[in-house]
């Protein structure tokens, strides 16, 4: 009785959101589509100024929860790129967050490994996004090839080959006892270091976040936006058109890398000690059901997901145990009643909307490779 109540609360939670979605959600988005020029560049300035000025309003406890929160919405932003923009299911996408925090935990001589120079945040994390990026690309160009249950299958396997290797070079990430003393991170050109309070590694979250949202929506803008829906709606058809699928799905996967990179750097700067059990599969099925829940393809959806799967369980630990440990449970069943009721997710993409609808409200403009592609959105 007391499970229903809570996972009644939360039904009730999540149909509020849909309920104001559904009243004004429609009137928004039009008059966004009338002044898009304008609109997008004032509402992401309120954004990020809202998001900034947040510790001004909230306590230590609540200023780590919302690090946290940045640091799930980078992940889930750079796996809706994956599954939502390009639709390759990957379930090994907590590898690349792993790979990411230990490449900044060694590079920073936090490990065992001591190399010949000091390096701050800002010299390793284009190096730790680098190589996340590569292991993508590895990872992507030989089993790109495959489809749907098989890849899932390889990338299943790759998140799981990640975690056990770093169980196992303990002469490089020390095993199961993990890294510790993970230098922390620094003001750029200054080298002063962040104190233990968490607004300083918020604020660095919000601009990674910041710079990631401009970036993929640009990119889902473009002609490679317009091939990664192509890809995603029909491989073959696509290929018939002249889109080099394996390239753009290669691209998708390099940049979820990446992204899933920057976490990573920022995790591991911010909790100051990593461990293989910190990367457990759990972890990537998680990161789904936020853009899941959020909605497959939508920007905003990503970030409400991650939003509400990473506070929904601070909230159950102030209640008895058993609430904590039905959590997965309730997860489970929200997402089941919103594939029932809401298969868009909570802020659906247009393009997912008018598919499910068996609508057409836009164009999926494909170009083939030897021509120009259309100017302006999809």
């Amino acid at each position: 009785m007391k499970t229903l109540l809570v996972f009644g609360g939360f039904g009730g939670f999540i149909g509020g959101i849909i309920l104001l979605e559904r009243l004004v959600g429609e009137r928004l988005r039009s008059a966004y589509d009338r002044n898009e020029r304008w609109a997008f560049p004032v509402s992401f300035v309120v954004f990020i100024a809202a998001a900034i000025s947040l510790p001004l309003f909230v306590g230590i406890v609540q200023e780590e929860l919302a690090v946290l929160v940045g640091i799930y919405a980078l992940l889930a932003l750079g796996l809706n790129v994956v599954v939502g923009f390009a639709g390759l299911l990957d379930l090994g996408y907590v590898a690349f967050w792993a790979i990411g925090a230990y490449s900044y935990a060694v590079l920073t001589n936090s490990g065992d490994i001591q190399i010949p120079w000091d390096l701050s945040i800002w010299q390793v994390l284009p190096m730790a996004v680098g190589i996340a990026l590569l292991a993508g690309v590895l990872l992507g160009a030989p089993t790109l090839r495959l489809r749907g249950d098989y890849l899932a299958i390889v990338t299943l396997g790759f998140g799981e080959i990640v975690r056990i290797v770093a169980e196992n070079l303990e002469g490089v990430t020390r095993g199961s006892k993990g890294i510790i003393n993970i230098k922390p991170a620094s003001v750029p050109f200054t080298g002063k270091e962040f104190s233990g309070d968490p607004a300083a590694y918020y604020v660095l979250t919000i601009i990674f976040l910041a710079a990631v949202i401009l970036v993929i929506r640009q990119l889902n803008r473009s002609r490679v936006g317009r091939y990664w829906a192509a890809i995603r709606e029909d491989e073959q058809a696509a290929e018939a058109m002249g889109v080099p699928t394996l390239k753009y799905k290669l691209w998708a996967f390099a940049i979820g890398a990446s992204t899933s990179g920057f976490a990573g750097v920022v995790y591991a700067a911010r909790v100051a000690y990593i461990s293989p059990g910190a990367f457990q599969f759990i972890i990537s099925i998680t990161i789904l059901a936020m853009i899941v829940l959020g909605g497959l393809g939508s920007i905003a959806g990503a970030l409400i997901g991650a939003a509400v799967i990473t506070v929904f369980p601070e909230v159950l630990r102030s209640l008895p145990n058993w609430a904590q440990e039905s959590r997965y449970m309730i997860f489970g069943g929200a997402l089941v009643l919103m594939m029932i009721f809401r298969p868009q997710g909570i802020i659906p993409s247009r393009r997912r909307t008018a598919e499910l609808k068996g609508e057409v409200h836009e164009a999926i403009a494909v170009t083939p490779v030897i021509g120009e592609a259309p100017t302006g959105g999809p």
